[in-house]
């Protein structure tokens, strides 16, 4: 978070809001005192007392929570920097109710040594608003062949561990990797998607991609490499997050390693909570994403996954494109979209629409999150750091792309009916971004 803003050492009362800790159940009328960065007091009685000095803000019914962990974040810094910094994702993601972004190594140069960890937490330190957090590179350059040093990174800050967009191909690597990753206690993420069987292929295949006239991407390709890292992890006891799954199988294949109580997790796109394969309509490249858009029959098992807590964490997936990049044939796109600012009021879709209540939907976004990567934010209690929002869950609103922070401007949601956005967001304590005081 930016250094360079001045504390502010009155304490800050948020009051008359509705009060949500996914991590306790917690639901109810009250506020929450904040004293130099921390939470200090939650409860109801702050709606009638609050120290002298302090900073209080009404927040009329709306609701508090901690805000949101958002386990993949793809900038273009360092080397990209015309399609996004780590300042204006920074800022994206402060509107979306973002706290905390962790960003992905695929950079360059590749975040795959103990400098450039250093250099992405201190380039944060001195221009982001919202905490960022690096993962590192799985293999040197994402080569997918030369394991990094994980002990070595980890200490120097990485969360955890990835191969970026593109999943390591050999099993005996895949292996090592979890071994090594092992014994550091290092969580490994990775994308689950055979590039020789997803070959050429642009989006799901199917009815919809043959009527189209597009090469297309079977489930297959996903749960091939889903079902043998599976394996590996029973083989090795590494601790294993499956990036983004996208379809019905995988859902099955991560419910049996539950079962089995294997250290697995899953995380997914909220483009594949909330879209589907028909959205691509008239060849849309805002619609190209990886993993593709699915079937509506997959849309709607991932969502039932979600409600039953198979799946653990909903990500953006942000990953800005270049406009010129997006300018092509569908099939010669790049796939990416944005996703930080409409990550939170897409998930809602899914409360709205009563598919799932208030605190199991933000658990997959705060505390979850939070627990996966050893982070103490993510929750709505005394001691714990200030990173809150507060959203109003009922306002009405169209996404218009000149109104996002991003640099980029490659939005799947563009001039989508939304209901609920973020008024506030608060990082340590601090103010970062106010909805009020946003430019009309």
């Amino acid at each position: 978070m930016n250094n360079n803003s001045k504390p502010n050492h009155r304490p800050l009362v948020l009051t008359n809001g509705r009060l949500v800790d996914p991590e306790s159940g917690l639901d109810q009328p009250g506020g929450v005192l904040i004293e130099n960065g921390t939470i200090v007091e939650v409860g109801s009685h702050l709606n009638n007392e609050a120290p002298n000095r302090a900073q209080v803000i009404d927040c009329e019914g709306k609701l508090i929570c901690p805000g949101l962990i958002d386990m993949q974040v793809y900038t273009g810094e360092p080397g990209s920097e015309h399609r996004e910094t780590l300042a204006t994702a920074s800022r994206a993601a402060a509107a979306g109710g973002v706290t905390t972004m962790i960003v992905m190594p695929s950079t360059d140069p590749v975040i795959d040594d103990v400098a450039l960890v250093d250099f992405i937490m201190r380039r944060a330190r001195d221009t982001a608003v919202v905490k960022v957090h690096p993962m590192a590179a799985l293999t040197k350059s994402l080569n997918g062949r030369d394991m990094t040093e994980i002990g070595l990174l980890k200490s120097a800050g990485a969360v955890a561990f990835t191969n970026g967009k593109d999943s390591i191909a050999e099993a005996q690597v895949m292996r090592r990797l979890l071994s090594y990753a092992r014994d550091f206690g290092a969580l490994v993420v990775h994308a689950t998607e055979d590039r020789s069987l997803a070959a050429t292929g642009v989006m799901n295949e199917g009815e919809v991609s043959s009527r189209i006239g597009l090469p297309g991407i079977p489930t297959e390709a996903e749960t091939l490499v889903l079902d043998r890292d599976i394996r590996l992890v029973n083989l090795t006891g590494g601790r294993y997050h499956a990036a983004t799954i996208s379809c019905a199988a995988s859902l099955d294949k991560i419910g049996e390693a539950k079962t089995a109580e294997l250290p697995v997790t899953c995380g997914v796109s909220i483009n594949n909570l909330a879209l589907n394969e028909n959205d691509i309509g008239p060849y849309r490249t805002f619609f190209k994403v990886r993993p593709p858009l699915r079937s509506e029959e997959d849309r709607q098992a991932l969502v039932r996954g979600l409600v039953q807590g198979q799946i653990d964490v909903i990500v953006s997936a942000h990953d800005p494109q270049d406009v010129e990049e997006k300018r092509h044939p569908f099939a010669e796109a790049q796939d990416g979209a944005l996703g930080l600012e409409t990550l939170l009021p897409a998930a809602l879709r899914l409360y709205h629409n009563e598919e799932i209540d208030l605190v199991s939907l933000l658990k997959t976004m705060t505390i979850n999150p939070a627990n996966l990567l050893d982070l103490p934010s993510g929750r709505l209690q005394v001691g714990a750091p200030a990173d809150l929002i507060v959203v109003d869950l009922e306002v009405p609103w169209i996404v218009d792309l000149e109104e996002l922070h991003s640099i980029s401007k490659n939005s799947p949601f563009e001039e989508a009916r939304m209901q609920g956005q973020v008024e506030k967001t608060i990082v340590q304590g601090q103010i970062v971004f106010d909805r009020s005081r946003e430019p009309a």
